[in-house]
Formats: structure tokens, sequence, C-alpha cells
């Protein structure tokens, strides 16, 4: 019997918590979609003869961008955004996944 009492007051709380206030409500206007989020930064094409590797990789954005590489003479090349954790060099336009498998951000360029 109080079991019965239990499950019924369970489910009158769930039925009510089904129209609570709306202030929790999604409210598509205030959506700012990743996929469509303007990059901060401006990609440049980094010069392929500074690089070790010439692999690609496309971004949030759709955009081709050069993978984190090594440089030939250890100095940022142009167009690098971070120091990866591993001596590579990103290009990344966004904070977010920035030198993942590359031991990390050493720092920001």
């Amino acid at each position: 019997m109080k079991r019965s009492i239990f499950k019924r007051l369970l489910a009158g709380a769930f039925v009510a918590s089904l129209f609570a206030t709306p202030a929790l409500a999604f409210d598509p206007s205030t959506y700012q979609d990743q996929q469509t989020q303007t990059a901060p930064y401006q990609y440049q094409k980094p010069d392929e003869n500074q690089l070790e590797e010439h692999r690609h990789y496309r971004n949030v954005d759709g955009r081709t961008i050069h993978s984190p590489a090594h440089t030939r003479n250890e100095q940022a090349p142009s167009g690098a955004t971070a120091k990866c954790g591993d001596g590579t060099f990103s290009f990344s336009q966004h904070h977010r996944g920035t030198c993942s498998r590359h031991g990390g951000v050493v720092s920001w360029l």
C-alpha cells in the first residue's frame, strides 16, 4: 500500500516537472551554432618549404587547414597560431581542440 502511494506521488512529480516554468526552455534566438561561428583567426597558408609534414584537415567551418607540423628551423612559421607540446606548430583557427594529440598548447602565438 505504501509503495503504491509513493509511486503515485513520484508519477505526479514527474508529470508536474514536464509543465515546469518555461524559463528553462530552449530559445532558438539565443542559440549560436558552433558550425557557423566566425573563426577568431584569419587563416594564412604556411610556406610549405618551412615545414617537415604536409598533411591537412577540414575544420568545423569546413575550411582546409594545415595540420600541426614541425619546422625545418624550429621557428614559428607564417600563419602558425600555437606551439604544441611535441614541438609542432598549429594553424588552428579555433582554440578548442588545438594541439590535441600533440601534447596540448604550450603557447599561443
